[in-house]
């Protein structure tokens, strides 16, 4: 049976291969060959040369000519005495050009209009219509991220996922359906806080330098100081300058880390100044409002937090205003009585035997026995009138596993149960305590604080994986605890989970608040001041004092704003997590020595290519520790109309994305180990045509560069092979008929979704995670993509909006040349497996849209001939053909209609386009 499959998967992947003849050499008999065997010393490469606008060429076959690019193609095809291939059928014509620009096929209707439509710009207004399809950006934006390999886990060993990735998609969709002008699109993805600080959608953009992976057992369990977290820093700036040098320039700079770079003129210290560009940033999740008000409004609370930490008693002497608003803070401060006030306990006790130790600050440690199961009782003493609320946290200590807070060997802790009782200090029996509601600062995947009084043994409050961290739970009494005097709390912790999950350090805090929230208690030397006439303080209880009262209200105003968004990109400021701490300026770099970490040289100043004329390379940067002045320096070198690597590139790729081939075939190559250019006339007239303008058009506008692509007769030829012309140019490299391209994986599973009348065009938000998450503790993520359920409505989600693993790729995208991840893709692979055609039998998925598409055959008609009319329709935008339909419904009245589906699906018309 196994070889039966295999045999049969063999015979379908043989059925997807090229209709063509096999390759000969295309003669060298080309412009650029000459001009490149005739290269001078002193000649720049071809990519290097400054860009002129050259004259469009005449040609005999002047008819042909629709854009100035059929021109520049047929110039070249008559010198072979060739010309191009006649115009491609309607049909497959629009198939052609909706796939390239919305990634989805026509429908039905689509194509009938199209047939009927026999106005001349017939055509243009479906390339209209396309181009302002929400759709377009949606597939574009997939071909960015595989240019900057987007994904959404961290890859390399632990491959932890990155929750807050997805902004940086939906800003790329965003971006290619409003047609942002190019070089705003490159500076934002650079430099787009520091350019554009007032928008949110910029420094969303950031996303692009934290794309790639990050290797996060290096850069958060490896100290400052030492030389692997050293090299793990250059590393991570390496894959920055691979990311952005590639996208944008087509330049393989980061070859030249160890050494000038081998074949084109890039310096190893033009490497250390891209290196220093970078030097103040780190991959991680950034917070930002979408509200520019409220943007302002926070960084205004971020100066005054630089305010309140640079404070000392000099400035408060000499400030008044400071000093009334301290005073003012005081006076509120002792009203509301919005504070939480640490118990000292006067009693400790452990069911199993652990010893207690009482700290300054009201804590107590524990240490000694770890049974499964204990109880602790803390006995505490609290003067105020009135209590609301309770507080536990459960602090950090470097005497704990991992720093605790549990004494678990992890860290971590399980508090099953929480019970409160109180009793008048002065003796009596105590009364247990109603908790109203219970909130923590955080809570284990399935293990919340609610789990700790819900009376159940088997459930308990967790603080898994944030271990090494101090954490706060807040008891909420359901009536206030009122007294005419002082009252003993007991607070019982009771641990019944098993496993040694006990806590450490708990601390216990009551407050008066009338709207408790988790805040720290109020240090001892606080209090202390307070209590001191301000004539009578010490200057340091003054600048103590003033801190304490300016920070808690910063921390109000912080609060009373609109909780933040999140997206994971570059940035300079974020929570310290284990030794990754964020810089606070950049880091120095300097060029090294054979790439060796231990063998420093000169300090390398910010800049980019010395080689690309007419734009300075090293960057004049006003103040040193602005490292975002940086970026914004590059931002522009990147967008300069002299950046001749950066217009080429552009260009260059679009066309690849059309035509199946760039004009230089190697898309992130522009140098001399990359394709030579087959019409570098052409690429440069493209390119300044693009960057400039033309006809009262501005420059920058991709989707102007799409429909002057594909409105030419070049892109508009059939592709049928030819046996003559294949002698002279067998690889097309001259366009003298259009190539055939293999449906992307995304389309292919888009157009399966969209043919069964499932596909879901919700736009944007969280990607959809289309597996099953084994539940547990792992560091690396294990996830079953074969258990999710095939009709869940996340599986009908257009293929961009899936959850990108890095090292845990869909195996059927992966089957059908999804690229990985963790490398930059240029170029997708186009590969003919049996691997492929026993995905494309087999996978459940595809099963259950054969099964969709076969329910949507038979709702639309009951008859099984205009079943599989219809059928052709959907899939291959035609009706069959007499013996193709005497076939095909043979098949379908043996198989099912459902099997006819699933054969439809695997056909090479199906699959290429033509």
């Amino acid at each position: 049976m196994r070889r039966t499959l295999i045999s049969l998967a063999c015979l379908v992947a043989a059925s997807w291969a090229w209709a063509d003849e096999a390759p000969a050499p295309l003669a060298e008999r080309t412009a650029e060959s000459k001009s490149s065997e005739n290269e001078s010393a002193v000649q720049p490469f071809w990519s290097l040369r400054p860009l002129v606008r050259p004259p469009v060429p005449a040609v005999k076959a002047a008819d042909r000519v629709r854009t100035p690019i059929d021109a520049f193609l047929l110039a070249r095809l008559e010198a072979e005495d060739m010309t191009f291939s006649p115009k491609a059928d309607k049909r497959a014509l629009l198939r052609r050009v909706t796939y390239d620009l919305i990634g989805l096929p026509p429908t039905p209707e689509d194509v009938k209009a199209f047939l009927a439509d026999r106005a001349p710009d017939a055509y243009e207004k479906i390339v209209d219509r396309l181009l302002a399809s929400p759709r377009y950006g949606e597939r574009w934006a997939r071909h960015w991220m595989d240019i900057v390999h987007f994904a959404e886990t961290h890859g390399h060993d632990e491959d932890k996922p990155r929750e807050n990735a997805w902004p940086y998609r939906d800003y790329l969709i965003r971006s290619f359906n409003e047609d942002k002008p190019y070089a705003r699109f490159v500076q934002e993805q650079v430099a787009g806080d520091a350019l554009y600080p007032d928008e949110a959608s910029a420094t969303i953009a950031l996303g692009l330098l934290a794309a790639g992976p990050w290797d996060q057992s290096s850069q958060m369990g490896i100290q400052d100081g030492v030389s692997d977290k050293a090299i793990a820093q250059v590393i991570d700036r390496d894959d920055m300058i691979a990311t952005v040098m590639s996208a944008f320039c087509s330049a393989t700079v980061h070859c030249a880390r160890c050494h000038n770079h081998k074949f084109d003129p890039f310096t190893q210290a033009d490497y250390y100044s891209l290196q220093a560009v970078f030097a103040g940033v780190d991959r991680a999740d950034r917070q930002f409002d979408a509200d520019p008000a409220v943007r302002k409004r926070r960084l205004e609370l971020a100066e005054r937090r630089r305010l309140i930490e640079s404070l000392d008693a000099q400035r408060l002497s000499q400030d008044a205003a400071l000093t009334a608003e301290v005073a003012a803070l005081q006076r509120e401060f002792v009203q509301k009585r919005d504070v939480w006030k640490a118990l000292t306990p006067v009693a400790v006790a452990s069911a199993n035997g652990a010893t207690s130790k009482s700290q300054a600050d009201g804590s107590v440690v524990f240490s000694g026995t770890r049974p499964e199961r204990d109880t602790y009782t803390l006995t505490l003493e609290s003067d105020l009138p009135e209590i609301t609320a309770i507080q536990l946290e459960v602090l950090r200590d470097v005497n704990l596993p991992f720093n605790g807070p549990g004494r678990q060997d992890n860290g971590n802790l399980h508090l099953s149960e929480v019970r409160l009782s109180a009793a008048p200090a002065a003796g009596g029996e105590a009364a247990p305590l109603a908790i109203a509601s219970a909130s923590a600062d955080f809570n284990q995947d399935g293990w919340t604080v609610a789990h700790a009084i819900d009376g159940d043994p088997a459930t308990a409050w967790g603080i898994f994986p944030k271990v090494g961290e101090s954490h706060t739970a807040v008891f909420v009494l359901r009536e206030p605890l009122k007294s005419s005097g002082p009252v003993r709390l007991t607070v019982v912790l009771e641990q019944l989970h098993g496993g040694g999950h006990l806590i450490g350090r708990p601390r216990v805090s009551v407050t008066a608040a009338s709207q408790p929230s988790a805040a720290a208690p109020v240090p001892v030397s606080v209090v202390a001041a307070m209590a001191v006439e301000p004539s009578s303080r010490t200057p340091q209880q003054q600048v103590e004092l003033s801190r304490y009262l300016l920070n808690s209200k910063l921390k109000r105003d912080l609060a009373a704003l609109p909780t933040p968004q999140t997206v994971y990109a570059a940035t300079r400021d974020f929570k310290v997590d284990g030794n990754f701490k964020p810089p606070t300026k950049p880091r120095a770099v300097h060029v090294l020595r054979r790439g060796d970490i231990n063998q420093p040289q000169a300090e390398a100043a910010p800049g980019a290519l010395s080689c690309v004329a007419g734009v300075e390379a090293r960057f004049a940067i006003a103040d040193p520790s602005d490292e975002a002045a940086r970026r914004a320096a590059l931002a522009r070198w990147l967008v300069d109309p002299n950046n001749v690597l950066a217009w080429r590139s552009i260009v260059n790729r679009v066309w690849h994305y059309h035509f199946g081939r760039g004009i230089c075939d190697t898309p992130n190559d522009l140098g001399k180990m990359g394709g030579q250019p087959s019409h570098v006339e052409l690429l440069d007239w493209l390119a300044v045509e693009f960057r400039d303008g033309n006809d009262g058009h501005s420059g920058g506008s991709l989707k102007r560069l799409h429909r002057l692509m594909v409105t030419s007769a070049a892109y508009k030829q059939s592709s049928q092979s030819d046996a003559e012309r294949t002698k002279v140019d067998a690889d097309n490299r001259l366009l003298w008929r259009m190539n055939r391209t293999r449906l992307d994986a995304e389309c292919i599973r888009d157009s399966m979704l969209s043919i069964g009348g499932k596909l879901d065009l919700t736009m944007g938000g969280p990607s959809v995670k289309q597996f099953v998450q084994t539940p547990g503790i792992h560091i690396t993520p294990n996830v079953d993509y074969q258990s999710f359920d095939v009709d869940s409505p996340g599986n009908f989600r257009r293929s961009i909006y899936r959850f990108l693993f890095r090292t845990l790729p869909d195996p059927f995208m992966e089957s059908m040349d999804c690229p990985d991840a963790s490398q930059l893709a240029p170029v997708r692979a186009q590969s003919v497996t049996a691997l492929q055609a026993l995905s494309m039998l087999n996978n459940r998925f595809l099963v259950r849209q054969s099964e969709h598409t076969a329910a949507r055959l038979m709702k639309q008609s009951t008859e099984p001939p205009e079943q599989v009319r219809l059928l052709f329709q959907l899939a291959l935008c035609r009706d069959p053909v007499a013996d193709e339909a005497d076939r095909w419904n043979a098949y379908a009245a043996k198989h099912g209609v459902a099997n006819a589906c699933r054969m439809m699906f695997n056909t090479s018309e199906f699959l290429f386009v033509n």
